[in-house]
């Protein structure tokens, strides 16, 4: 699993690194093949560009995966940019409630309940397996 590395961001530093789904999606693809892509279907190791931005295809199996798969932004309904906030704002300050969240970004807070769950299960896990 990647680590997200968000809690050394100011306010203004995050708005500067991510300041639209596009750059979100380049950060995701960047981390999660840090050491290269290998296929989650057959091992292989050699990939091209896939179908949709920073998605990559095998060129064995053909199979397509997305920055986003097996991440906690897998399938996330609300706006990538708006993920990567409420990721930021878990990072920064743990105990934030989601009615702070959902106050802050103006999202239903049973959307920031659901994907702040998402999130501390992901580092849940990850400390588990350190």
């Amino acid at each position: 699993m990647m680590k997200l590395r968000f809690n050394h961001l100011t306010p203004e530093m995050f708005d500067g690194q991510f300041p639209d789904d596009e750059s979100c999606q380049a950060y995701l693809a960047a981390q999660k093949w840090l050491g290269g892509v290998v296929c989650r279907m057959c091992g292989h190791t050699h990939f091209c560009k896939g179908k949709k931005p920073h998605s990559r295809r095998c060129t064995r199996c053909k199979t397509e995966e997305s920055a986003t798969a097996h991440t906690p932004f897998h399938r996330c309904r609300i706006p990538l940019r708006e993920a990567f906030r409420i990721a930021w704002l878990c990072c920064t300050s743990p105990a934030i409630s989601t009615y702070s969240i959902s106050r802050k970004l103006e999202i239903r807070q049973m959307t920031c309940w659901k994907f702040k769950k998402k999130l501390m299960k992901c580092v849940d896990e990850e400390q588990m397996s350190a």
